[in-house]
């Protein structure tokens, strides 16, 4: 049972390498880097960890596909990917909403965004040269100088049942939210194999999913702690495949119609925090994490909350939960 760790967004970027290199010492299996507008950079953000650790794998996830034009993030990748050779896993999405929003980002059309960076950056990481017009991107005789030294994992971090079915036919694996459910994650995979299928691919896809993670020996305490946390990425995110799957995209909507996340955090039901979070007491975190493997996750990486109790919980993980599962 493969255990990681979401590292970045809220957590000062100076504290990054300390985490990254305790989260190896204690025996977590992979790392991942979120970028969540306008907080810690991903991409430096993995840079910094991957310098602080020896061996253990660290993803970027995700990265948007529209903030950077995609040959700035293949030239991006391949530096990384050369200066730690084997250990990077590259993430993509689009973004959410509201935060391109607040910086004048539309793209014409999201799947052919989506489509488009991540083929390109495929392409140029196996040392083409591109020269396309698309309805997104445009490359005039772009090559990248240096190529990484083996070929780096393309993940994508998707939402939409369309896009969810292209990762199936472009993407290496998926990497789902924080909030996934077990229903979501099962959805998630019959999504991603259908567009497999579709493209006539019939090698091993992975599939890694976010959670918000809170432990502690008062499981209420630990709870209410991820109040806020969920409620703002409900917010967020709005109504969407992730919340029609959990089966709370009408309440959710009902609740943004009349404020915010302040709204969603007062209102939402307790049980929003039992199933859309590993929080609680250790044998309450074991259980969820689980429940996320069995119904289909490779890995299940835990996003500790809150930021400034990151370490606690990293500390507690590893002690409390980690030797439960294996």
């Amino acid at each position: 049972m493969s255990v990681g760790l979401v590292l970045g967004s809220a957590i000062a970027p100076e504290r990054l390498p300390g985490l990254a290199g305790l989260a190896e010492e204690l025996g977590y299996q992979e790392l991942w880097f979120a970028e969540d507008y306008f907080f810690t950079g991903g991409i430096s953000g993995v840079a910094a960890a991957l310098g602080a650790t020896q061996q253990i794998p660290v993803g970027l996830g995700v990265v948007s596909a529209v903030v950077r034009h995609p040959a700035l993030l293949a030239m991006e990748i391949a530096t990384i990917a050369r200066v730690h050779p084997g250990r990077l896993r590259a993430g993509i999405g689009l973004g959410v909403p509201a935060w391109l929003r607040q910086m004048g980002i539309k793209p014409r059309s999201p799947l052919s965004a989506m489509r488009e960076c991540v083929t390109a950056v495929r392409a140029l990481l196996d040392g083409e040269e591109l020269t396309t017009e698309g309805r997104c991107f445009r490359f005039d005789r772009v090559r990248l100088a240096y190529t990484p030294p083996s070929p780096v994992p393309l993940y994508l971090g998707v939402l939409a049942p369309k896009a969810m079915r292209m990762s199936g036919e472009i993407a290496d694996g998926n990497v789902l939210s924080v909030l996934s459910t077990p229903a979501y994650i099962r959805w998630a995979r019959e999504r991603a194999a259908e567009g497999a299928h579709d493209a006539g691919r019939r090698d091993t896809r992975a599939l890694s999913t976010f959670a918000f993670f809170s432990v502690d020996r008062d499981g209420e305490r630990a709870k209410r702690e991820l109040r806020e946390s969920v409620a703002f990425y409900l917010a967020a995110g709005g109504p969407n495949a992730l919340t029609d799957a959990y089966g709370i995209s009408d309440e959710l909507a009902a609740m943004l119609a009349s404020g915010g996340a302040e709204v969603v955090a007062r209102e939402m039901p307790a049980q929003w925090l039992e199933d859309l979070a590993v929080a609680g007491e250790p044998d309450e975190c074991v259980e969820k994490i689980r429940r996320l493997l069995a119904a289909g996750a490779d890995s299940v990486a835990l996003f500790p909350m809150p930021s400034e109790r990151s370490e606690e919980m990293v500390r507690a993980a590893a002690a409390d939960v980690l030797p439960r599962l294996t």
